[in-house]
């Protein structure tokens, strides 16, 4: 078994800054507002450094469901602007889904070709079995083999309910790295908790939210739809997960999201185990609505 974590970590300490911005209808610049507001890119991304986004591409449904191109396609120039050498964009498909016809169909394919970017589906790829550390109810499992090769990795996630995991966000976006038989094992039992065991291995170096458009109700590939039309940073999963919930249970829905944020499983597993906000004092919203 080899054991290797994914990403480089990046010391950092609380608070940990969570941006909120409205969107408008000039994406890049609502996107690289909600980096700036954080503390940009400058420390982030070095000239030349390999950076891989991670999009929500479990199924092709339409976004919330899936990424949005065009969000993507903002995120990667704007890396680009900031130095980065190359891009890979990443991710595996649900079950009896291929992740290329996904990529086509959404239009990440597309995304790709424009940046200049590898589009690595890891189902063309074999997986290597690796051991999380921090794990309890997930201690293990097996990683696309280019995901041991991430360089800087900026999450993109949607934000959306989950009818079994309560919530989609950064933590659970992870699960797109992991083989799927391995994913549909966490599925049998607890969840929650090895969602954060999971998203405890790796080491983003940013979190992009789009959250333009949620699902409040059912998730993840259909829902009750609303639209907050706002996008949220940071570098912590832990606290923009926080944010992103908040914003959820906002609206007046039947959803599992009717307790404490911090009570929530991936929440509360995350702060047993320390890898990122352990409370709101932890956490500093900063707000551009």
């Amino acid at each position: 078994m080899v054991s290797q974590s994914a990403s480089q970590p990046t010391q950092r300490n609380p608070p940990f800054l969570v941006s909120k911005v409205q969107a408008s209808d000039n994406l890049k610049a609502d996107i690289r507002k909600a980096i700036e507001l954080i503390g940009g890119l400058d420390q982030l991304i070095q000239p030349g450094d390999l950076v891989t986004i991670k999009p929500n591409m479990n199924t092709a449904d339409p976004y919330p469901a899936s990424s949005d191109a065009d969000f993507i396609q903002a995120l990667g120039e704007i890396l680009l602007d900031a130095g980065a050498g190359k891009l890979q964009i990443m991710d595996a498909s649900t079950q009896r889904v291929c992740t290329r016809d996904v990529g086509e169909e959404i239009g990440i394919c597309d995304v790709a070709v424009d940046l200049n970017a590898d589009f690595i589906s890891l189902d063309e790829h074999s997986w290597i079995k690796q051991s999380f550390p921090l794990g309890k109810y997930l201690e293990s499992g097996n990683i696309g083999e280019p995901a041991l090769n991430l360089g800087k990795l900026v999450i993109a996630p949607c934000l959306k309910t989950h009818f079994i995991a309560k919530f989609t966000a950064s933590m659970k976006v992870m699960m797109g790295l992991l083989k799927r038989q391995d994913r549909l094992k966490m599925h049998m039992r607890k969840l929650e908790f090895k969602i954060a065991d999971l998203a405890s291995y790796f080491h983003p170096t940013l979190v992009v939210m789009d959250a333009r458009k949620v699902f409040v109700t059912k998730g993840p590939a259909s829902g009750q739809l609303e639209t907050p039309n706002v996008i949220f940073a940071s570098h912590d999963m832990v606290a923009i997960d926080v944010e992103g919930v908040r914003l959820l249970q906002s609206y007046n829905a039947k959803n599992k999201l009717n307790k404490p944020v911090w009570e929530l499983g991936q929440i509360a597993r995350a702060k047993e185990i320390g890898f990122g906000a352990t409370s709101d004092d932890d956490i500093k919203l900063i707000e551009a609505l």
